[in-house]
């Protein structure tokens, strides 16, 4: 008798889900998730997730704002408008330290070549264009300080510090790729300096009502991310295409973009993190006191 009642239960269950899916399918919870990025190649992996369609494998609605201003992005998440974005680990100690419930959930892998006007003399002092306290700033010591005398000129907007270095006002400038061979079929020289560590400042941070919230949504994006990334480890003109369409960039630039190697996702150590929050005291005369843990949340890069 018991087991006939659990057989008719079951009945009625598969009964009312075929009703309420005429297709006869049974189906799976949807998840959603709205985020920012910036037009960078970092993006690649995000944007060939959605050209491929591997959020809806996951059932994950993707929304992707592409913001061509830093402090617009910023706002969106700050408001409640995004559930996460691609940032730099300048911005994100800062946000951190003044408060702001956010987490790295995986580093991305970015590009910053130089760019100098072509016939550049070399020489021991060098004026340079970047924003202050920024990745352009921190990479700059990074790769040049060992080489050259660093006159830093501090210059915002990445249109004008391309024209000075045009215009021989700048001897180079630190520009993000893609931007980087734009001004390199605009007739620059670009100059790409290897990286010594195995992350670039860069990251993808979600807040934490959206990790409290919608952990499983993150955990399906970080896994169409890692699909993307393997897709583009094996032909990296996967990267190149999706980057052209998408940031709707010149055809002509797709050979002479600088791809980083994109990595799988995976937070960054303990001891690079810290190399970032040593620079932003230093440069800030500030005291971050927010420790690892509550800065990165490692639930979400378990590789598939």
């Amino acid at each position: 008798m018991k087991k006939n009642t659990i057989l008719f239960l079951s009945f009625l269950l598969i009964s009312s889900l075929i009703l309420f899916n005429p297709g006869g399918k049974i189906m799976a919870e949807d998840f959603s998730l709205k985020i920012g990025i910036m037009p960078a190649v970092d993006s690649a992996p995000i944007l060939l997730a959605q050209e491929k369609g591997y959020y809806k494998d996951e059932n994950l609605d993707m929304q992707i704002d592409i913001y061509t201003n830093a402090v617009n992005r910023q706002s969106a998440l700050q408001t409640g408008e995004l559930d996460g974005a691609m940032t730099d680990l300048i911005a994100f100690v800062n946000n951190v330290h003044n408060g702001f419930p956010i987490k790295i959930t995986t580093s991305t892998d970015g590009s910053f070549p130089f760019l100098v006007k072509k016939g550049f003399e070399e020489k021991e002092k060098i004026d340079i264009g970047m924003m202050e306290i920024s990745v352009s700033n921190f990479l700059s010591e990074q790769f040049l300080s060992k080489q050259y005398d660093l006159n830093k000129i501090y210059i915002s907007a990445i249109p004008a510090r391309l024209e000075m270095v045009k215009s021989g006002k700048l001897d180079m400038a630190i520009i993000p790729e893609p931007l980087a061979s734009m001004g390199e079929l605009a007739g620059l020289e670009k100059r790409v300096y290897k990286n010594e560590y195995d992350f670039t400042p860069e990251a993808m941070i979600f807040t934490e009502k959206a990790m409290d919230n919608n952990a499983e949504a993150i955990r399906r994006f970080h896994k169409a991310y890692n699909k993307a990334v393997r897709e583009i480890q094996k032909d990296d003109s996967l990267a190149r295409d999706v980057l052209i369409k998408e940031l709707k960039l010149k055809p002509e630039i797709k050979e002479l973009i600088s791809l980083p190697e994109y990595k799988l996702a995976r937070v960054p150590s303990k001891s690079y993190l810290n190399r970032v929050i040593n620079w932003v005291e230093e440069k800030q005369n500030i005291e971050v006191k927010v420790s690892y843990q509550e800065m990165v949340e490692g639930n979400f890069v378990e590789n598939d």
